[in-house]
Order: structure tokens, then C-alpha cells, then sequence
């Protein structure tokens, strides 16, 4: 425990020298993450690393699909039998997500995971810091939010990350690092600006993609309309989690589909009577690409019969916070949403990677929502924040011919020092994107009843969203996996049954490859799902 408590010390000073670093202001407006939001997160933080260390010497993408569930068993439920299965077969199933979890998943605590349970788990992790000297001076000080019924300032609090918002003096700082705080704090981080992503408008359309009638070239070519035929399958019954700029519910290919809504503003939180609407293009435009019918003449969206939740974290020119894109993850999993998309994220620089939103996702996989994240637009050896996260599904490009965007981002990420993560596993590398798919001259809605082709890792995340949609509403995923395997048990379907296009195994540029939702129902079947 105490190297533990060390490790958390260097990481956070590291973290506060950083942001001192970088910036004059006197106030500082930060997120500090206090400690673990549920009792298990330590083992299933512990136990998703090391999945993902191992699947790295994975030399196919059907090395990481998750293992059989065995439906001659009448012992215990789906768990047990996954977990059972897992541990009688070696090799190959060892890499997947899923058979890494099964075992320490099962335990009766854990398998009752809810979302009430962990967001009081979380609250609670925050009283004594939030109730401290330090903090309720700067909340005072620096514009702190209501009072509770003890006469303590609450501030701006995201429970999936078990974070809070505040603006707090630059010598605090420091103060909070040399203080006894320091021992139950996991980070602080700047409360970063994030810009909407450029719209890259492709005007020279080649003729492969124009050829496409019936649909946008990126549906057929991941499996949507095979899978649509062959299953009727089209995502009926699912909700999507979409994080964006908003979206135009009056669109034809998108009226009727918007089940949910929320603006927030960039301090996380939410505008009272705020009605549906896009404050630019790219939210619609991603909209369509999940979710879309055929309005236009042909189909744009790979799961038409979805709907959609739709939060506005990010304000047209004006970009959004850190804080935004957090207060839409616990409103997305508090609709229970299906899976979450997120085509957002920051540049970052050099291989560590942010561990802003590490917690929050990691909630949305405890109660089965995978996080399908774009990587970004700055090229080879880049990637942006929340994507080169360790748990987030992240998303590349590839074009009409299988070639991947030249815009489209990925490198090798190292964590070095993490609160999260003990000692022994440390460093620990690991490669990003995980999957790649449709995002160049992608022909989607935008706002005011029209469409346009789109380039960007933008485009091609909605794809994997809409894919999951499919995937679950042609299979007894949600009826046979309870949710704290759900997202581990999806995203190991969609990895490991994607197309290899690159290097053999997981490289920086495809991924494992590119998503095929057909061959993925087909392999869930096959493996009892």
C-alpha cells in the first residue's frame, strides 16, 4: 500500500508541475479526480491492463475473440459458464477482453454492478476532499456553486470520474500536493478547451463511392446491409450515447430518432430548456452515420432502427471543456445508453497519454457501455485525448479502397506513472487505434434537411457505434452477458472479427483492422451469443 501511496504522489506532483508549467494565470480552472469511484475498479483496472498488455503479441484479430459460452452447462448463469469456458482453453482465448475478466467478474458484488451503486460510491470517494479547508477557501473565493445543508460550497462534480471542477489559486496548488489531501487524490488535470472538429468536405468524389446508390458507400462496405438481409437486423431496441455538437431532429433521416436530450455549458452543467438543435454540422452529421435512413435516396445510417440520446458537449466555433465532455458521460450512462460515441478529443504530445476520462470509462464498462472514441485527425504517430485512452475504443480512417486516411491518427502510448495501475505493471505500452473503419468521403445529414460527404476519424467512429447497435440487436448479448462483461464481450466481437489490412496483428495505422459487423454476428453466434 505504501508503494501505491508513493505512486500516487509522484504522479500527481508530475500532474501539478505540468499545469504550472503551462499557463500564467493566477486561478487556475482544473479537474481533481479523487480516489476509486467503486470498491472493485483496483482489480478491474488491474485486470483490463493486463488483457490489453498480452493481446498486444496477438498476430490475428481472431486471436481476441471472446471465449464460448457453454450452453450445455446448467451450472450458474452466463458468467459462470463464460467464465468456466475461458478458464478450460488456452493460448489464443487467453488475449481476449473477455476471458481476462470472466474469472474476477464474477464475483456477487461485481455482478450486481449498478448505476445508482457506483455513483453513490463515487460521491462519497469526494466528501472529505471537497469538504476540506483548501477546497472550500478556493470555491469561496473563485465563484464555488450552491451550499449544502451543513453550509459547505459544492463544486461542479462528474461522478463517472469520481472528478469535481474548480478554479483554485496557483500557489494551492502545490498546497494540495504537500497537504494530507495528497493521499486521497488520484490527479488533477487542466480543465482543457477542446475544438469541434474541423469539417474536411470532400469535393472531388471518386467514382467508387459514387457508384454506391443504394447506400453510403461506408455502410455496405463494414456489413451493415448484409447483416440488415441476412438478420434483419438494424438495431431496433438500442440506444446510442452521442456527444457532439447536437443534432437537427427535424432532418428527415433522423426525425422521430432522438430519444434524449441535454446541453452543457463548460462547466458541466446542464442548461434548463434547452431544445434540440446542432450548433454546427458535425453532430448531424454523425447522427446519420449511426442512425440514418434513406431520406436522400440511398441509406446513410448502419443502424437505421436505433435511436439516439444526444448531448451538446461540444458549441459549434466555440469548441467545449474536459468538463462538458464529462458531465455528457454520466448523463449518457444515466439514460442507459447502449454504447457512447465520442468524435472529440485534444491533440496530445509525446507517448503518455491523459488519464482525464480513465475512470469515468471505465464505469461505463462496469455497467456494459462500450466508449467508441475517434483517435483523431493530426496523422501517423499522433492521437488525441479521450481517444489514446487506455480503456477507450478508438476509432481510425481507412478509405473507399481499404487504404487508411492519411489524416487519421495512431502511435504507441506508455503509461509511466498512473494512480491507477501498481507498480509491477508498469510501464505499461500499449498501441491505439484498436479498430479502424469508413472516414473518407463519408455521405451523411447535415442540418437543414440536406447532406454532404465528410472526412474524418469523425466519421468513422458513428460507423463502429452503429455497428454495436447492429450487433446486439441481432444477437442474445444483452439477455446472455450481464453488464459488467457486456462491453468487454462486444468489443472483443468487433475486434476480432474485423478485416486485417496491415501489419499482422495490431499496428498503429488499421488497428486490428477494419470492423465487419456481419462477420461479427456470425462469429457471436457461433460462440453462443
Amino acid at each position: 500500500m505504501a508503494t501505491r501511496q508513493g505512486d500516487r504522489r509522484t504522479a500527481l506532483r508530475h500532474q501539478i508541475e505540468f499545469i504550472l508549467d503551462n499557463g500564467r494565470d493566477e486561478i487556475r480552472e482544473v479537474i481533481i479526480k479523487t480516489g476509486p469511484a467503486s470498491p472493485g475498479e483496483d482489480q478491474f483496472n488491474r485486470s483490463m491492463a493486463d488483457a490489453i498488455r498480452r493481446r498486444s503479441l496477438a498476430v490475428s484479430p481472431r486471436d481476441v475473440l471472446p471465449p464460448e459460452i457453454d450452453s450445455a452447462s446448467d451450472q450458474g448463469g452466463p458468467k459462470a459458464r463464460m467464465a468456466a469456458s475461458a478458464s478450460g482453453r488456452r493460448g489464443a482465448m487467453d488475449l481476449s477482453l473477455t476471458a481476462t475478466l470472466a474469472p474476477q467478474s464474477a464475483e456477487p458484488s461485481r455482478s450486481r454492478a449498478a448505476i445508482g451503486r457506483l455513483r453513490a460510491a463515487s460521491l462519497r470517494s469526494m466528501r472529505s476532499v471537497i469538504d476540506s479547508e483548501i477546497i472550500q477557501r478556493n470555491l469561496s473565493e473563485n465563484a464555488g456553486g450552491p451550499s449544502d445543508r451543513s453550509g459547505h460550497l459544492e463544486p461542479r462534480t462528474f461522478w463517472a470520474s469520481g472528478s469535481f471542477l474548480l478554479r483554485i489559486r496557483e500557489d494551492d496548488l502545490m498546497r494540495l500536493y504537500e497537504s494530507d489531501l495528497a493521499g486521497e487524490l488520484e490527479g488533477v488535470f487542466p480543465n482543457r478547451r477542446i475544438a469541434t472538429p474541423p469539417h474536411i468536405v470532400t469535393k472531388k468524389i471518386p467514382s467508387l463511392v459514387e457508384d454506391n446508390k443504394v447506400s453510403a458507400w461506408g455502410v455496405r462496405s463494414i456489413g451493415a446491409l448484409s447483416a440488415w438481409g441476412a438478420f434483419g437486423a438494424r438495431g431496433r431496441g438500442v440506444k446510442i450515447g452521442l456527444l457532439d455538437t447536437g443534432v437537427d431532429p427535424d432532418h428527415p433521416d433522423l426525425k422521430g430518432k432522438i430519444a434524449a436530450w441535454a446541453e452543457f455549458d463548460a462547466d458541466g452543467a446542464m442548461i434548463p430548456g434547452s431544445k434540440a438543435h446542432d450548433s454546427d454540422q458535425h453532430g448531424t452529421h454523425c447522427a446519420g452515420i449511426m442512425v440514418g435512413g434513406n431520406a436522400s435516396g440511398r441509406w446513410i445510417g448502419v443502424a437505421p432502427d436505433a435511436r439516439i440520446a444526444a448531448a451538446l458537449v461540444l458549441d459549434g466555433a466555440r469548441g467545449g471543456t474536459d468538463a462538458q465532455v464529462l458531465a455528457g458521460i454520466d448523463w449518457a450512462i444515466e439514460q442507459k445508453v447502449d454504447v457512447i460515441n465520442m468524435s472529440l478529443g485534444g491533440l496530445t504530445w509525446g507517448p503518455d497519454a491523459p488519464s482525464t476520462y480513465t475512470s469515468a470509462i471505465l464505469n461505463a464498462l462496469q455497467v456494459g457501455i462500450p466508449v467508441v472514441t475517434a483517435i483523431g485527425n493530426e496523422g501517423s504517430q499522433t492521437t488525441g485525448s479521450p481517444g489514446n485512452d487506455l480503456l477507450a475504443f478508438a476509432v481510425g480512417a481507412t478509405d473507399s479502397v481499404n487504404r487508411v486516411a492519411g489524416f487519421s491518427g495512431g502511435r504507441t502510448q506508455v503509461i509511466r506513472q498512473s494512480p491507477y495501475f501498481p507498480e509491477d505493471m508498469l510501464p505499461l505500452v500499449y498501441s491505439k487505434p484498436d479498430v479502424t473503419a469508413p472516414g473518407v468521403a463519408i455521405y451523411s445529414s447535415i442540418p437543414g434537411g440536406t447532406w454532404e460527404y465528410f472526412n474524418g476519424t469523425s466519421m468513422a467512429a458513428p460507423h463502429v457505434a452503429g455497428a454495436i447497435a447492429i450487433l446486439l440487436s441481432a444477437t442474445d448479448i444483452k439477455a446472455r452477458v450481464e453488464p459488467d462483461l457486456r462491453a468487454s464481450v462486444l468489443q472483443d466481437l468487433m475486434t476480432g472479427a474485423a478485416e486485417e489490412l496491415g501489419e499482422a496483428g495490431k499496428d498503429h495505422r488499421f488497428g486490428f483492422g477494419r470492423v465487419d459487423v456481419l462477420r461479427a454476428i456470425g462469429f457471436a453466434k457461433d460462440l453462443g451469443y
